[in-house]
């Protein structure tokens, strides 16, 4: 089995924003992360709304087609189903030390808010809370509403990291990739991983 860099968690819902998740999954496989990706049912819907991505019904195709068009080593991308209690993300004895809900659903903030726990990737999240492992939620919403910030204002006070998918402009974007990878950079910023997409405030 080779070895990687780190693993990470990688689950993707039902907000619009899609793009942000593949982008992502495209650049943590880059950097040689393994990823452990969860899919909710809603979430493949938006990416086949939202994106060129069509993805296969099943699992195991869906994870073939995903490694092949990252261009995923050996068991790089390891795909979960929203029921596989026995997976290593449903459990603090081995989950990753960090957990990335991008984009995150306002259900999703609420259900993790309030530990409601009922499929892997609402698991997911409770532990890496319970076991103070990062946390890094990517709601895309607007507007807020006051049920959307007293959750995020929760989760934060729990020690997850909120990073809206709202891209700055600083950096004089020419496209809508430009855009997106903006708020790709902040949440690899946050994991420690390192970049390349985005330069850093100073940076030239």
């Amino acid at each position: 089995m080779n070895s990687y860099q780190q693993t990470v968690t990688l689950a993707i819902t039902g907000a619009s924003g899609a793009q942000y998740a593949l982008r992502l999954l495209q650049c943590l496989i880059a950097a040689d992360c393994r990823v452990y990706l969860l899919l909710s049912r809603a979430a493949q819907v938006v990416i086949d709304t939202e994106t060129n991505v069509v993805l296969p019904d099943e699992l195991e195709a869906q994870q073939a087609f995903l490694a092949e068009r990252y261009g995923a080593g050996d068991d790089q991308l390891v795909l979960f189903s929203r029921e596989d209690w026995f997976s290593p993300v449903a459990s603090g004895s081995s989950s990753p030390a960090q957990t990335i809900i991008c984009p995150a659903s306002g259900g999703t903030l609420s259900a993790i808010a309030c530990g409601a726990s009922n499929n892997l990737i609402e698991r997911a999240a409770d532990v890496a809370l319970k076991e103070r492992r990062q946390l890094i939620l990517v709601p895309r919403e607007a507007p807020y509403s006051e049920i959307h910030l007293e959750n995020m204002l929760k989760l934060t006070r729990m020690g997850a990291v909120v990073i809206p998918a709202s891209p700055g402009f600083y950096h004089q974007p020419k496209s809508i990739e430009d855009l997106i990878d903006f708020v790709v950079a902040r949440v690899l910023d946050q994991c420690g991983i390192d970049q390349d997409i985005m330069p850093r405030w100073g940076e030239d």
